[in-house]
């Protein structure tokens, strides 16, 4: 399956189930540009310019992964970046759902992208970005949900 993968998030923080799903898709693709969304109906704890950080250590050992930042539709991103494929994680079935639907208007909107899903991996299914910001927030310790190199939060 050789090719572009985009990767799309927040990542707001990235998570440990991020990172699996980032380095687990690496020998399926050419390349992994992971793209920091902008999302109008999120409010983000951490700026862009602190998540790409995050995001470029954490993958600083792949030379075929790059992170960019963007504020248009996902499937434009695509377009513009020459990338055939988006790739989404899964964690259950909610997600499958929701996911499930933003790939079907993604494929009516441009066929020659297609949407890749990967299960997340059983002991990152709990994680999730809001979960670990409300533990932020409230002074709990995120280390083993985080990648290395956002454990400096």
């Amino acid at each position: 399956m050789p090719g572009i993968a985009v990767f799309p998030g927040s990542f707001d923080p990235v998570t440990k189930g991020h990172e699996s799903i980032v380095e687990r898709a690496l020998p399926l693709f050419d390349s992994i540009i992971v793209a920091i969304g902008s999302n109008s109906t999120k409010t983000s704890m951490f700026p862009v310019e602190k998540r790409k950080q995050w995001l470029e250590q954490t993958f600083a050992k792949h030379s075929n992964v790059k992170v960019i930042d963007y504020a248009t539709l996902t499937i434009d991103f695509c377009r513009k970046h020459g990338a055939n494929y988006i790739l989404r994680g899964l964690r259950t079935v909610t997600d499958f759902e929701f996911e499930s639907n933003i790939a079907r208007m993604n494929r009516m909107m441009e066929p020659s992208i297609e949407t890749i899903f990967m299960l997340t991996l059983p002991e990152f299914s709990a994680i999730h970005s809001t979960i670990i910001r409300e533990i932020i927030k409230n002074g709990g310790d995120v280390s083993q949900f985080i990648p290395e190199a956002v454990k400096s939060l």
